[in-house]
């Protein structure tokens, strides 16, 4: 895809047989955040624990992260949550995982590679995915998020690092700006915008602004102009907020109707990216909008942040603010369109990888 030179256990590995006679043999890690075992209070409180106690989440020491998580999350957020992972929980399970898996599946039926899941918190795990490619030469891990932070790809990629020393590990690149990305996103809202839509609203997962700065490798870019994501920069590579407002920019050049972008997911008191998706929502009805359309572009499959925070709550929001239908854009998932091109990327040579 670019050149750049430098995750049920038992059922993410997809078909058998899975290896061949090759001299060198390849299998694909197909890589995402993860999701509780199942709605219950208990297994979302330990899900949150191992997911919000990693230092690239809550970017605070150790102690800190401990007091935080321990005193004034897990105590009354599982809780919550419990309601809103029971009102999208599927009889497979959870929607993330098992549309990550049915992805991995037609992966491997168009490629030949053996693919397999890997959740970066919960199951199935990193490190149960990487023992079901022990035989493979090379891994190709496949990050499923377009774009760079710290939060998603980064942990991800230094988690798979400490499980793999004695495998030569390729790296696929954020695609958030991709051509057949773009066209695969458009394509997906085409389907699915109405002859009433009259507003386009492009919602990405939130981020502490300090992630933005902590992460940007020149130092003194990042949030220190009102265009810095516009002005060309090193940083660029590493910002979560410029390769979002790109990912927008090409669909909305794409898209015949009105387009704003917003984040949604915050957590805790401190300034995260704006403007906010639940800001947004409000702001759209009072105007006098009645119909909008929400797409998600920073997750390929459908999870709790699209079905349940816009698909439900948001569509409330819309409807209590004034508004009459708020549609949510369903996530790339397994459309043909958009596996094609995924597997098309995934079986060129390694030479056109990152090597981690």
């Amino acid at each position: 895809m670019m050149k750049k030179k430098s995750a049920d256990t038992s059922a993410s590995v997809i078909n058998q047989p899975l290896f061949d006679n090759q001299s060198k043999s390849r299998g694909i890690l197909i890589a995402n955040l993860g999701s509780p075992k199942s709605p219950s209070i208990q297994d979302i409180r330990s899900y949150l624990n191992e997911f919000l106690m990693d230092r690239h989440v809550i970017d605070l020491p150790w102690i800190l992260r401990r007091i935080i998580v321990s005193a004034f999350v897990l105590p009354r957020r599982p809780k919550r949550s419990a309601l809103a992972y029971e009102a999208i929980w599927e009889d497979t399970g959870s929607p993330l995982v098992s549309n990550t898996k049915n992805l991995a599946e037609n992966i491997q039926k168009l490629t030949g590679i053996p693919t397999v899941v890997g959740m970066r918190y919960g199951s199935p795990s990193l490190s149960d995915a990487l023992n079901e490619l022990k035989l493979c030469d090379e891994i190709l891990l496949v990050p499923l998020y377009p774009q760079y932070a710290n939060s998603t790809r980064k942990t991800t990629i230094e988690k798979v690092r400490s499980l793999s020393h004695d495998k030569n590990l390729y790296l696929l690149a954020p695609y958030y700006s991709h051509p057949d990305y773009i066209e695969a996103m458009t394509t997906q809202i085409k389907n699915h915008i109405t002859p009433n839509t009259e507003h386009l609203l492009l919602s990405f997962h939130g981020l502490p602004e300090r992630h933005l700065t902590k992460a940007d490798p020149t130092g003194h870019h990042c949030l220190q102009s009102n265009n810095c994501c516009s002005t060309h920069s090193k940083a660029h590579d590493t910002c979560y907020r410029h390769q979002c407002l790109e990912t927008a920019r090409f669909i909305s050049e794409k898209i015949q109707l009105p387009t704003s972008l917003s984040f949604q997911s915050r957590l805790g008191k401190l300034p995260w990216l704006k403007p906010y998706t639940d800001d947004e929502i409000k702001r759209l009805a009072k105007s006098g909008i009645h119909n909008i359309a929400v797409a998600c572009p920073a997750f390929a499959v459908d999870n709790l942040e699209t079905l349940e925070e816009i698909g439900i709550r948001g569509r409330e929001l819309f409807i209590h603010a004034g508004g009459t239908e708020l549609k949510l854009i369903p996530s790339l998932n397994n459309e043909p369109h958009w596996v094609s091109f995924f597997a098309d990327w995934l079986k060129q040579p390694v030479e056109n990888f990152e090597t981690l």
